[in-house]
């Protein structure tokens, strides 16, 4: 049950990325006092997509190293 709940939470956080700040502090300060929130926005929609990125690539290269590393049935005739 733990484990559905861990995949559901990181996959919401993956496909909705204003529920988690990813922006340090200086960073956030600096792009919201010019102004320009869109800006703030976009910086901040591009980190945590890159954030995202080597965590994904993980998972599929762990996903097919447990497909060829599964022992595979024996059939009988």
């Amino acid at each position: 049950m733990k484990r559905i709940v861990l995949i559901v939470v990181g996959i919401s956080l993956f496909f909705f990325p204003e529920v988690t700040e990813a922006q340090c502090a200086m960073c956030r300060a600096a792009l919201e006092s010019s102004g320009n929130t869109s800006t703030a926005e976009g910086i901040n929609n591009g980190i945590v997509y890159l954030m995202a990125i080597p965590y994904i690539a993980i998972a599929v290269l762990g996903y097919f190293v447990y497909k060829k590393m599964k022992p595979k049935p024996i059939q009988e005739i």
